[in-house]
């Protein structure tokens, strides 16, 4: 396919800090995290919205599920999921996936420098149940597929250019995606009981229509060093990706992934663990495992994941407490907020403001339990630097 640009504000060369602050650098997670007292106090009770919070924090609807977003004639999407923000000029821009299939695709809705909805429309259309995706250093939104064989789609934000598909990303069931600026290569997540851990480096960075696709390989253990080995066939066409490499280590439903400071985090729902990949030397261990907390585990149904400028982790929960829960950087794990009334949804799509001042997600199905029952929501306050 030809190239297409996207290149609002990009960068293609060299290291970027495109993700926003600093987390963790090397192997600062010797253990899995532990509960613990987290840096924001304890929830209180439910506000208007439904949504306990810290003291200091706020909540407010920015979307729901086939309304018009307020002061737009755009009907929010079903089923909204993976997220990512964009800076704008002096506002943002909030891109959300929408896993139903058929349809799919994904919206945006933007924002100006004091958070008024300044517009919202379709980025992304005609594709089968997007799930996560990742945000690439030259903004643009990867919406992956999570169907057998889907694709990667590369959207831009501002729904100006037309999204292409990017067939080299290989075809599986994609979960979510993370930029390595450094290595100049992109983590995928494959969400299937026996998947596994990808990179795809392209020929040329900023330009996704050629390059190699590797999967993991290592032992069946949860830490050590591990290698990359090409996967001869991304298209999966005779034999799914995941089962062309003899040692490709398994993954119990790879779900959500994030790129900052030599580490990709991604997590798997099959067996509650946040996994941290160590990019500089390339080993893997467990960040959290709820299978070995000591007590009541805070955080279980782990999904989408983000970072703060703070270092915290942002995981948040398909099921479990409906909760979005962080890491912090000395390896304790405790509850952020807490969406009540809304047991038969799922938490997705969490993503920072520019500024770090805003944090977005959605609750998948809402009250109603239903896809067309989805809810946008941001949430403000006195979030750490």
């Amino acid at each position: 396919m030809e190239r297409r640009t996207f290149l609002r504000g990009a960068v293609i060369g060299g290291s970027v800090a495109a993700f926003g602050g600093s987390l963790w650098a090397g192997a600062a997670h010797a253990a899995p995290a532990q509960p613990g007292a987290g840096p924001y106090g304890a929830l209180g009770p439910a506000d208007a919205n439904g949504i306990r919070l810290p003291s200091g924090f706020g909540s407010r609807v920015v979307a729901r599920s086939g309304q018009q977003v307020t002061g737009t004639d755009h009907t929010w999407h079903n089923a909204p999921d993976g997220g990512a923000c964009y800076e704008d000029g002096a506002g943002w821009i909030y891109v959300s996936n929408s896993e139903i299939n058929p349809g799919g695709g994904a919206s945006a809705v933007a924002f100006s420098s004091t958070g008024a909805i300044t517009g919202a429309y379709r980025i992304l259309s005609g594709t089968r149940q997007n799930c996560a995706g990742g945000k690439t250093p030259w903004n643009t939104w990867l919406s992956c597929e999570e169907v057998d064989r889907g694709y990667v789609f590369e959207t831009d934000p501002w729904g100006v250019q037309a999204s292409v598909r990017r067939d080299a990303m290989g075809r599986f069931k994609h979960e979510a995606a993370a930029a390595d600026p450094v290595r100049r290569t992109i983590y995928l997540t494959e969400d299937v009981t026996d998947g596994c851990f990808y990179r795809f480096t392209p020929t040329t960075w900023g330009d996704l229509s050629a390059g190699t696709l590797e999967v993991l390989v290592a032992d069946s253990g949860t830490s050590g060093p591990v290698t990359w080995a090409e996967v001869p066939d991304p298209s999966g066409a005779s034999t799914a990706t995941r089962n062309q490499v003899s040692g490709a280590k398994r993954f119990t439903g790879g779900e959500g992934c994030y790129y900052a400071d030599d580490t990709c985090w991604f997590t798997t729902k099959g067996d509650n663990r946040v996994w941290q990949y160590n990019a500089a030397a390339q080993t893997v261990e467990l960040a959290y495992d709820d299978s070995l907390v000591d007590g009541d585990a805070p955080l279980t149904g782990v999904d989408n994941v983000t970072g703060a400028a703070s270092g915290d982790l942002f995981i948040a929960e398909d099921g479990g407490s409906m909760e979005i829960c962080l890491i912090t950087p000395d390896d304790v794990v405790a509850p952020f907020l807490r969406v009540d009334g809304q047991s038969g949804s799922e938490i997705t799509g969490p993503a920072f403001s520019p500024d770090g001042t805003r944090l977005y997600f959605s609750s998948q199905r809402g009250t109603s339990g239903s896809s067309s029952g989805g809810i946008t929501y941001e949430v403000s306050g006195p979030f750490r630097a």
